[in-house]
C-alpha cells in the first residue's frame, strides 16, 4: 500500500471514528432527562452556577446536584473549573452542541414568563415590601415583573395591575382600584406620629406640645396634603407662615428629617425602619391612621406567578408584625 493510499485509509477511519462518537453522544443527549438537560444548558449558557440557580428558580445547592447527577449518568466531567470561571469540558462542549441541535430540530418553543404588573403605594414600596422583591428577584431571575408606585388617588384610580396594595382610609378599602378584583385584604393599620432624628433631639428639648413645634422646620410630603385623615396635621402645616418645607419626593422628604433637623408625618413603624428617627407622641390629641389594603386582579388571580406575589406580601407583613403594633 502507498503512502498515500495508506494516508486516505487512515483519514476515513479517523472520519468514522468521528461519526461514531458524534452519533454515541447524540444518542447520550436524545436520552438524557429534560430537567437535567435543563439545568446544564442554563449553566453553560450563564457560566456561573449561581446566576444559572437564579435563572432556574432553583437553589445552587439543587443545580449542583443535578449536574452531578448528569455527570455520573454519563461518566465524564462536564466543566472546567479555573479563577477566571466557570467553562465547558470536551465533552461538555460535545453534549452542549448536540442538545441544541436536538433543540433545533424539534422546534421547542421558548416558554416565557408572563408578565406580572404589581402597584404598590410608594412609601409601602420604600419601607416596608422593597427588600423582600430584592431577595426574590435575587432568587429567581427569570421572573418578568413591572412594579408600579401610587403615590395618590388618581394614580390608583388609573393603574391596571394583577396585584395591588395601597394606603385607604380606617374601616373602609375604599376607594379602590377601578377594575375587578378579589375581596380586599387589610394588612395593617398604621398610626402616623411627627419624627424627628435623634442626632438632633435631646430629651429635654423634645417638644412636648404644638407651641412647642414654632421652632423647629416643618417637613411635608406634598401628597400627604390630600389625605384626609392627616387633616390635624394638614392643619398645622397650612398655618404656617414660615419654617415649612414642601416636597414632592419621600425620599427627599426622609432625607431632610435626618439631615436638617426638621419634623415630618410618618408612620410609626419609622423606628424599626431606620433606627435614628424617633416619634413625638401626645402632640396631637385626634390619631392620624391609614390601612394597608390589598387586592389581586379578578381575572389573574389564579395565576401561579402571581400567587408568589401575593405570598411574598403577606409573608412580609407577617414577618412585621411588630412594626404595626401601636
Amino acid at each position: 500500500m502507498s503512502f498515500m493510499e495508506a494516508s486516505a485509509h487512515q483519514g476515513a477511519a479517523e472520519y468514522r471514528v468521528a461519526i461514531d462518537k458524534n452519533a454515541s453522544w447524540r444518542q447520550l443527549a436524545a436520552a438524557i432527562d429534560p430537567e437535567l438537560a435543563l439545568c446544564f444548558t442554563v449553566s453553560a449558557r450563564c457560566g456561573c452556577f449561581m446566576q444559572a440557580a437564579r435563572s432556574l428558580n432553583i437553589k445552587t445547592t439543587r443545580l449542583r446536584r443535578q449536574l452531578v447527577l448528569l455527570e455520573t449518568q454519563l461518566q465524564c466531567s462536564l466543566f472546567n473549573h479555573s479563577d477566571n470561571g466557570l467553562s465547558l469540558s470536551r465533552d461538555g462542549l460535545r453534549l452542549h452542541a448536540q442538545l441544541i441541535a436536538l433543540a433545533h430540530e424539534r422546534g421547542l418553543p421558548v416558554v416565557e414568563q408572563p408578565l406580572i404588573r404589581l402597584a404598590v403605594a410608594d412609601s409601602i414600596l420604600h419601607d416596608i415590601l422593597g427588600r423582600d422583591l430584592v431577595a426574590l428577584l435575587r432568587r429567581n431571575a427569570s421572573v418578568r415583573l413591572e412594579i408600579m408606585t401610587l403615590d395618590s388617588e388618581l394614580a390608583l384610580q388609573a393603574v391596571s395591575a394583577d396585584v395591588v396594595v395601597w394606603l385607604g382610609e380606617t374601616g373602609s378599602p375604599l376607594p379602590g382600584p377601578s377594575f375587578a378584583t378579589t375581596e380586599p385584604r387589610r394588612l395593617a393599620q398604621l398610626d402616623y406620629l411627627p419624627h424627628i432624628a435623634k442626632r438632633y433631639s435631646r430629651v429635654a428639648s423634645r417638644p412636648e406640645c404644638l407651641d412647642d413645634l414654632a421652632d423647629f422646620l416643618l417637613v411635608q410630603w406634598r401628597q400627604d396634603g390630600q389625605v384626609e385623615s392627616f387633616r390635624p396635621w394638614n392643619t398645622l402645616v397650612d398655618q404656617r407662615p414660615v419654617g415649612v418645607v414642601q416636597l414632592q419626593s419621600r425620599e427627599l422628604m426622609l432625607e431632610m428629617i435626618r439631615c436638617s433637623a426638621g419634623i415630618g408625618l410618618l408612620p410609626h413603624y419609622m423606628s424599626h425602619f431606620d433606627r435614628g428617627l424617633i416619634a413625638l407622641p401626645g402632640l396631637f390629641d385626634q390619631p392620624m391612621r391609614r390601612q394597608v389594603w390589598m387586592a389581586v386582579n379578578a381575572d389573574s388571580g389564579d395565576d401561579e406567578q402571581v400567587r408568589m406575589i401575593v405570598e411574598l406580601i403577606e409573608n412580609t407583613f407577617s414577618e412585621r408584625r411588630e412594626w404595626f403594633e401601636s
